[in-house]
């Protein structure tokens, strides 16, 4: 009994160190602004993270809204959700660059609907906007990288920006101020399964 006593004291010891630690981080974080978050990496789940954020701002009664690059072809179930709640989607809509293999009709896809991101991106009563699949169009040069981190960062205060997508560019991680890398262990597509409604996509 005096054993798990002391077992028991040592732990609250400890949690109770962690819970200082933890506490004194919350009240050294005054500052209130939109935050920079960018998701990439080569593990599946970037976007399902993305989507994530979008639906707890929404939950909360904030406004958000969503430009899709790359994807678009396929049925959204994060879209057929989130617009019920009035969130905005901006679609590009040719699908994956190895379908369409026509960079000039990608390109000017991309610039269309970087147009509406652009709008999005100076709109102060956006709380959140979701750029998916972004980081593609800057690795490709479909988009202007100085142009993005410019309108990126001088978007209204307290607006919040996700970026996801592979291969995250250096500048954009620098302008970040949450950098999350999402890395693939193993995935159910390389083993032969098929992507799966409702949980792939």
């Amino acid at each position: 009994m005096a054993d798990l006593e002391r077992k028991n004291e040592r732990h609250q010891a400890r949690m109770q160190r962690l819970k200082d630690k933890v506490d004194a981080k919350i009240n050294a974080a005054s500052e209130e602004r939109g935050i920079v978050i960018v998701i990439t990496g080569n593990g599946k789940g970037k976007s399902t993270s993305g989507f994530g954020t979008v639906a707890r701002a929404i939950g909360h009664g904030l406004t958000a809204a969503v430009v899709q690059f790359i994807k678009g072809t396929w049925a959204c179930g994060e879209r057929n959700l989130l617009e019920q709640h009035g969130c905005q989607f901006h679609v590009m809509a040719t699908g994956f660059t190895w379908e369409t293999q026509n960079r000039e009709a990608d390109i000017a896809a991309a610039q269309k609907v970087w147009v509406e991101a652009k709008k999005l991106l100076q709109d102060e009563s956006i709380n959140l906007v979701l750029l998916d699949e972004l980081t593609y169009m800057l690795s490709y040069d479909y988009l202007d990288l100085d142009e993005v981190l410019d309108a990126i960062v001088n978007r209204p205060i307290n607006q919040h920006i996700v970026v996801t997508g592979r291969g995250a560019h250096k500048k954009l991680l620098e302008i970040a101020d949450t950098v999350s890398e999402v890395q693939s262990v193993k995935h159910a597509f390389e083993a032969g399964v098929k992507a799966q409604k409702g949980v792939d996509w």
